[in-house]
């Protein structure tokens, strides 16, 4: 991706947000230079704020997301048992743009459509080998009431509605009738070890950068 794309995109996304009357915390606005400096350190390391990914294809309009880690846990807690063992992030799937399947190790999540258009999955469960198992369906609870979806069924989230995806659930999305605002409250993330595609390609953009970058993303620190 260009990263005077990555700065346009960022700057429809956070307009996007805005328009739902959700205030981003102040790091949202800090600048590359406050960002490197000590103030930033646990920012950095875990991993919150700005994300803009097109799984390194160069097609971010039908294959990418839109993501802002608003809170997230030390990963090291889990062994514990306690302390911050959550995470929560706003993403933005565009109208017919693919996050791609992909399963979690150790995360378990609770999608939200908080607005916009429609929310659409496809969800599968593991198969032993870990692959997706396209032959079975899949039972998931959706706003405290379980959900069976037989396989090749789809999902579809309105705005308000929800679903929870345990670790090992195959999930991709997109949505439909306009652009989607989403929460994701999760489990600690790591989205550099515990994200498992089902097609081999990364979870982060190649950046080429042909201009300076308003603000830097996740995948700069």
């Amino acid at each position: 991706m260009k990263r005077s794309d990555i700065n346009r995109i960022k700057a429809e996304a956070h307009s996007f947000i805005q328009s739902f009357g959700f205030a981003l915390p102040p790091f949202a606005d800090w600048s590359p230079k406050q960002m490197r400096g000590p103030k930033a350190e646990n920012i950095r390391e875990r991993g919150l704020g700005w994300d803009i990914t097109d799984y390194g294809q160069g097609k971010f309009d039908d294959l990418g997301l839109f993501l802002f880690t608003l809170r997230n846990g030390d990963v090291g807690d889990l062994n514990q048992g306690r302390g911050m063992l959550y995470a929560e992030k706003l993403l933005i799937s565009r109208d017919k743009q693919l996050s791609p399947m992909h399963r979690h190790v150790i995360k378990a999540e609770d999608i939200i459509n908080r607005g916009g258009g429609d929310l659409v999955m496809e969800v599968y469960p593991s198969n032993p080998d870990g692959g997706v198992d396209r032959d079975n369906p899949v039972t998931v609870p959706s706003d405290g009431c379980p959900v069976t979806i037989q396989p090749g069924e789809l999902l579809r989230l309105k705005p308000g509605a929800s679903v929870t995806l345990m670790p090992g659930i195959w999930h991709a999305f997109w949505a439909e009738h306009g652009d989607c605002l989403i929460g994701e409250v999760s489990t600690v993330n790591d989205d550099r070890t515990d994200n498992v595609f089902e097609e081999p390609i990364p979870r982060f953009a190649t950046i080429e950068e042909d201009t300076d970058p308003d603000f830097l993303l996740v995948a700069d620190y």
